[in-house]
């Protein structure tokens, strides 16, 4: 069916509610609202499925749900050892919907025999991947947008190893949805019989004590942390979401006992009104805490997205003013911290490596062989991570140690398969006090790590081009670099690039092509004669294409001077093709 005819058949099938229809018949006169909701089925992306909510085929609404949960039901009764019988977990977070369709999602696993273990209420994203592997289930669901504003929701889908699944299971998943041709037929039963058959339980409180015990065995100084965590004053702020139910715990029982929550931030609401998007990587969502922080003359500041996979810190600079930390920032104080604690207690595997996305920050790959730790390289999204912590670690080949991603996505240890915010939080208090104990800051911190290493500078941009349209401008100006391949942009000479659709690397002098050992993926990597980089690749959570930049120099005026005319440069190129 064409977009039309799905939009008749959603308007006059008894299958659709009354809100549903009702939804509908206010756009009934508007073709374009009718083909942007239609034209496709949501589809599986980085990080399953995400989209405004309403009613449509490219919505998030209870039928795209059901849809989905068919699929993946079928993909764990093909795939999965024992599927049916091991089950699969469910979490949400604070949402509107959230727990709505969660619900949906359990009850069309359990019209199909699968058992549903339900969080009872909210919880951290992370903790959903730990709890499908402590569980053994067969597959992991949790009803989240991350840090997309207060329209949107997601679905985020699970292998049993407790990692997002990777596109060879993401696309298996989609063939199961896209074979179901009627979802009036997929069977929702009543939540009350699910429960007296045993196909859906509630789980809650003794996953979180499990996991939070799990993460306390990370702490690398918990001594220190005790003694020194009661003068460090933290403010934490959960930004509306779950964070709020184990950060503040984690930090209490590792010795910070100077913690106080942001209180306009604290309930679990989902409008989000106190910030534009409750994203951590955007310096006004600190607003508040840094006002809190300041009458308290607080030391840190720790916040976390709504679903707390996501962290940001904020730090005193030598002024007393608070500044936000980058997500490179961040990843490359704790790198560095564990590293050389682990070493100074002879605890550093030999076979020890950390892992990090394409387009995160090369200070990472200079700190890790300082401590002779080998850096493993992946596409950006951390279900690859997680990837590689099931290819190198779990076999016991190597140790896997830490990871992360520039935007603001870290874990430690094999707990979970996913970026950590609560783990994330302890190390990084725990961190702050060790660098107190010294009389130092993590600005501090930061600044040595610069001289020791040298001034790495990264930045991001982006396009949002939404809709059929959008995404045709987007496809367009990629077909345009990949076809081109240009020399440079204005000064800034290119000397490889990479292709990770094509699988390739490809000097500019020469012509000569090296094979990249990455899955393949519609990401393009210009590699600068000067040191520099820039990357592009369209989002796969959002209607956007990324740009991301780094530069290296002896100083951060030259480091900043690089950066602002490698992005104008690259930016300005960009434009002019569009304009054409």
């Amino acid at each position: 069916m064409n977009a039309k005819e799905k939009f008749e058949f959603w308007l006059h099938s008894s299958y659709f509610d009354h809100e549903t229809k009702k939804e509908l018949e206010k756009i009934k006169d508007n073709p374009d609202e009718i083909e942007e909701r239609f034209y496709k089925d949501l589809e599986f992306g980085t990080a399953g499925l995400r989209g405004i909510m309403g009613a449509g085929t490219n919505r998030m609404n209870i039928y795209t749900i059901r849809k989905a949960s068919a699929g993946v039901a079928e993909y764990v009764a093909r795939n999965v050892e024992n599927g049916i019988e091991r089950g699969i977990v469910i979490a949400y977070d604070s949402r509107y919907n959230s727990r709505h369709f969660a619900l949906e999602a359990a009850k069309v696993f359990g019209g199909r025999g699968i058992k549903a273990f339900v969080f009872e209420s909210l919880r951290p994203t992370p903790e959903l991947s730990f709890a499908v592997r402590h569980l053994k289930a067969a597959a992991g669901i949790v009803i989240t947008a991350s840090h997309n504003s207060c329209e949107y929701n997601g679905y985020k889908v699970y292998g049993e190893d407790g990692c997002q699944l990777p596109p060879a299971e993401s696309f298996m998943v989609m063939e199961c949805v896209n074979c179901i041709d009627d979802i009036t037929g997929i069977e929702v039963p009543d939540e009350n019989y699910l429960q007296e058959k045993g196909l859906m339980v509630y789980i809650g409180e003794e996953i979180d004590n499990i996991y939070i015990d799990r993460l306390k065995t990370l702490a690398l100084n918990q001594d220190l942390s005790k003694k020194t965590g009661r003068s460090l004053k933290l403010v934490y702020t959960p930004l509306h979401g779950t964070g709020a139910i184990l950060v503040p715990r984690i930090l209490r029982e590792t010795g910070f006992d100077n913690v106080s929550v942001v209180k306009e931030q604290a309930s679990a609401d989902p409008a989000f009104p106190t910030v534009k998007y409750p994203n951590p990587e955007d310096p006004a969502v600190y607003a508040l805490a840094i006002k809190q922080a300041e009458k308290e003359a607080a030391n840190l500041i720790i916040a976390t997205d709504p679903d707390c996979d996501r962290i940001g810190v904020a730090v005193k600079n030598p002024e007393g003013k608070f500044l936000v930390l980058t997500g490179n920032q961040t990843g490359c104080l704790l790198l560095e911290y564990i590293l050389s604690q682990l070493k100074e207690k002879s605890m550093l595997p030999s076979n020890a490596f950390a892992v990090k996305t394409i387009v995160t920050t090369s200070m990472a790959n200079t700190i890790a062989e300082n401590y002779g730790v080998e850096m493993v390289e992946v596409l950006t999204g951390f279900k690859f991570i997680g990837e590689k912590i099931k290819e190198l670690d779990d076999n016991g080949s190597m140790k896997f140690i830490f990871g992360f991603e520039e935007s603001y996505g870290y874990l430690a240890g094999t707990f979970a398969r996913d970026k950590d915010a609560v783990v994330t939080a302890m190390l990084v208090a725990e961190m702050a006090a060790y660098f107190h104990s010294m009389g130092k800051t993590l600005y501090d911190a930061m600044v040595d790590l610069y001289k020791k290493y040298g001034y790495y500078l990264e930045d991001v941009d982006s396009m949002t081009l939404a809709g059929a349209s959008g995404s045709n401008i987007i496809q367009s100006i990629m077909g345009f670099l990949r076809k081109n391949k240009p020399a440079g942009f204005g000064p800034y000479e290119v000397l490889a690039v990479r292709d990770y659709l094509e699988g390739t690397r490809v000097l500019l002098r020469g012509g000569k092509e090296e094979t990249l050992n990455l899955p393949a993926s519609d990401v393009l990597y210009f590699e600068m004669a000067d040191g520099g980089w820039f990357c592009i690749r369209p989002s796969g959570t959002e209607p956007k294409i990324k740009f991301y930049f780094g530069v290296k120099a002896e100083s951060r005026e030259k480091a900043k001077e690089r950066l602002d005319g490698l992005k104008e440069s690259v930016m300005g190129y960009i434009n002019s093709f569009l304009e054409k």
